[in-house]
């Protein structure tokens, strides 16, 4: 009877003062139990959603060290999974080995990887950024175009 008290309010046939006290039983006839509210309902299944745009502050650091001490500046940026490109021009052969030592120890440690990009310049990179392709295959066969010219 509940569905025609509805649709006869719905259709205007009903008289008001029966509409007041239906609604004044209904609202004790009805049992209590807590429905979850979207918002508790979004929070259970937030655990498994992925934001698309969690990586939108995504940074890349130039770095240019002078000495083996600045490494492990280099190696906090890849921990804060920021990729790095460490240009080892300006320190020493032996300083300069030294660093892509600890920095492969690092990066093998984070599961990242580091790639030559050009003559003591390499890139590297957290296991959050993928390395694909290869630059000094490029410089390779610009020196040998130059050099048949």
């Amino acid at each position: 009877m509940g569905v025609m008290n509805r649709f006869m309010n719905f259709l205007g046939l009903q008289e008001e003062e029966e509409i007041v006290e239906r609604e004044g039983i209904t609202s004790l006839e009805e049992p209590d139990f807590e429905t979850p509210s979207f918002e508790t309902r979004k929070n259970q299944r937030g655990n498994n959603v992925v934001s698309i745009h969690s990586q939108k502050n995504v940074k890349m650091v130039l770095y240019e060290p002078r000495s083996y001490d600045e490494a492990q500046e280099i190696a906090d940026h890849l921990r804060s999974h920021r990729s790095v490109v460490v240009n080892l021009q300006r320190v020493r052969n032996d300083q300069a080995m030294r660093i892509i030592d600890f920095l492969s120890g690092t990066i093998y440690a984070l599961s990242g990887s580091i790639s030559k990009i050009g003559g003591n310049i390499f890139l590297c990179t957290p296991d959050t950024v993928e390395i694909q392709g290869a630059i000094t295959e490029i410089l390779t066969e610009e020196l040998d175009y130059n050099r048949m010219r």
